[in-house]
């Protein structure tokens, strides 16, 4: 929310400051759901070809040099220096499990059939905030992790057989990513971005590395050479353009922005592997992002009224 500034102060932000900085973090936030989607299609495209373990090795090792300029940026070496190397690790080991998962969804499934299923991380975030931040979590709130998780089953349709290897793994994804965004919650109480974002970026590269030697190194030739170099590329640019739309605007303006990837997933799906997503697909994840823009309201309601000390609404999320 924007401060109240001195109108005498020449360098203070006008309304029309704040308009074309909320403008850039849309453009921002829309150009990372672009690059993101393409990111997602390219490892689709290659996990035909490659084994998982070399696309995740890619995607750390290329954004690594990325990585490195944030660092700098943010004071040198000296900002690593932290006392809670263990909590970086788990973080990096739960953030590389949802890589992982998610890379290999993508070439057992429809892309954006795996995209819709990711979509229930913030789902899975609220129902554990609950145990793991000991956040209050209202009933309606309760009621929009309920509507995300039907869904999800709408999706993937455990009725009609069980669940698709590719379908579990998502799931698994999905949640997996929801608990790296918790310990990023934590983590963020003392530590920069640069610094949580080196630290798993340096992990994902060495355990990708070694990952990649255990199975047996297939060299990417050619185009899939180019290909897998722009996965890293793709993912250090989307995720620098989503770190300038949240400074630049509020959550609130540009979080609803990333359901996006539903729509590009789509397109591209259909222009490159000529998948067209079943009605169950839509329907799921209309649900699914439906109970994702009203938790994201409560919570912006929730924290307003916080801001304006009633405690009587406290915990009716």
């Amino acid at each position: 929310m924007p401060q109240p500034h001195d109108a005498a102060d020449p360098a203070a932000p006008t309304a029309a400051d704040s308009a074309r900085d909320a403008r850039f973090g849309v453009l921002m936030m829309m150009a990372s759901v672009l690059l993101f989607a393409v990111m997602d299609a390219t490892v689709k495209w290659l996990g035909d070809r490659y084994p998982t373990s070399h696309i995740v090795f890619f995607r750390c090792a290329i954004a690594l040099p990325v990585v490195m300029i944030f660092v700098y940026r943010a004071g040198g070496l000296a900002s690593l220096k932290t006392r809670r190397l263990k909590v970086h690790m788990v973080r990096a080991a739960v953030g590389l499990g949802a890589m992982a998962c998610a890379f290999w969804a993508f070439s057992q499934m429809r892309l954006a059939d795996a995209i819709a299923i990711l979509f229930a991380a913030p789902i899975f975030m609220t129902a554990l905030a609950v145990p793991l931040l000991k956040e209050p979590v209202g009933p309606r709130r309760w009621t929009a992790v309920g509507l995300g998780f039907v869904g999800v089953l709408v999706i993937v349709n455990p009725g009609g057989g069980v669940f698709s290897a590719g379908a579990w793994a998502a799931l698994a994804a999905a949640a997996l990513m929801a608990l790296a965004m918790i310990v990023i919650r934590k983590l963020s109480a003392t530590e920069p971005a640069s610094t949580i974002t080196f630290y798993f970026t340096v992990t994902g590269t060495a355990v990708g590395l070694v990952w990649v030697l255990l199975e047996g190194w297939e060299a990417p030739v050619g185009v899939d050479l180019w290909l897998m170099i722009g996965v890293g590329v793709f993912g250090a640019v989307a995720q620098y353009a989503m770190t300038l739309a949240f400074r630049h605007a509020e959550v609130s303006q540009v979080a609803p922005l990333e359901y996006g990837a539903l729509i590009w997933s789509s397109l591209i799906g259909y222009i490159v592997w000529q998948e067209v997503p079943s009605a169950r697909t839509w329907i799921g994840a209309a649900i699914i992002v439906g109970a994702g823009l009203y938790m994201l309201y409560r919570e912006r309601r929730v924290a307003q009224r916080r801001r304006l000390r009633l405690p009587r609404l406290r915990g009716r999320a």
